[in-house]
């Protein structure tokens, strides 16, 4: 989820009443996400040529291992499986408000335990080659890296991941008395704040508090008061709401410790090296 200046606009050729090409240039519209809902959002955000999230380094382990996670407004889940496989949750759910971007979290789900399928068929049939002609394997390769001989797949993320579409806010529930470990909340509150106002963004920190297990953790990363300015008139609620607020987000900290509960609160990274222009923002983490 992100903001509309950094999507890029390209020209198409305008057609005339004919059908055929008329010469003018014309724009093509930027892509209009009310929710932050872009598609392909990690390849603006993100450098070209990283394998990985930059938020994903200032994570730890012992926050997701062996846990039961949640990532709220996960758009095309790639930053809800790369914790499941980098750090071995228990179980992670993203959910999202886009049917779309759910529907491209399992896609991108299945795409990676494919490929991992398909690199451990590889390693099983050089292993086999190798033992049929008596061939040593040099356990350096070409790059200086130490090859791995283990036949590693990724189909066990199935187990651990799963997606949902439904508004986190003001209509999804869990059954029972569920709870999480913990809970992600990623470039996510300006959405909720333009949409629902101050309402639905104390209902959003409220909501979190009480899904979060004694001594869980929330892990959260604000938008700036500058991004709620270039996307306030992303809709007319988003306009409307925009002029009403009366909660910013240097406040946010304050809110979640005096009047959530939180106890203590820890500023993960100022400045995440690999995100373009615009998306080095502090990500925060707070204990319940």
């Amino acid at each position: 989820m992100e903001d509309e200046e950094n999507l890029k606009t390209h020209n198409v050729e305008a057609m005339d009443a004919t059908g055929q090409h008329s010469g003018k240039k014309r724009k093509k519209q930027k892509e209009v996400a009310i929710f932050g809902n872009y598609r392909n959002y990690y390849g603006y955000r993100i450098e070209q040529g990283l394998e990985e999230d930059p938020r994903i380094k200032v994570m730890r382990k012992e926050w997701f291992e062996g846990k039961d996670c949640l990532d709220i407004g996960c758009n095309s889940g790639l930053i809800t499986i790369a914790i499941a496989k980098k750090f071995g949750c228990q179980k992670i759910l993203g959910i999202d408000i886009d049917s779309a971007r759910i529907q491209e979290a399992y896609w991108n789900l299945r795409k990676i335990v494919t490929k991992s399928e398909i690199k451990k068929r590889s390693v099983a049939d050089k292993s086999s080659d190798a033992e049929t002609n008596n061939i040593i394997i040099d356990p350096i390769d070409q790059t200086g890296q130490i090859e791995t001989t283990q036949n590693h797949s990724d189909s066990h993320l199935f187990d651990q991941v799963s997606f949902c579409k439904d508004n986190f806010v003001f209509s999804w529930s869990m059954p029972g008395d569920k709870m999480y470990d913990t809970i992600l909340c990623l470039s996510v509150t300006k959405w909720i704040h333009l949409n629902w106002g101050d309402e639905g963004l104390v209902t959003l920190f409220s909501k979190v508090w009480r899904l979060l297990k004694p001594g869980g953790l929330f892990i959260l990363e604000p938008q700036p008061w500058k991004s709620y300015v270039s996307n306030r008139q992303v809709s007319e609620v988003a306009s409307t709401n925009y002029k009403n607020l009366n909660i910013f987000p240097q406040q946010f900290q304050e809110i979640l410790l005096d009047k959530i509960g939180f106890r203590k609160i820890k500023n993960l990274s100022s400045s995440l090296n690999g995100s373009k222009t615009g998306f080095n923002r502090p990500i925060l983490a707070l204990w319940k």
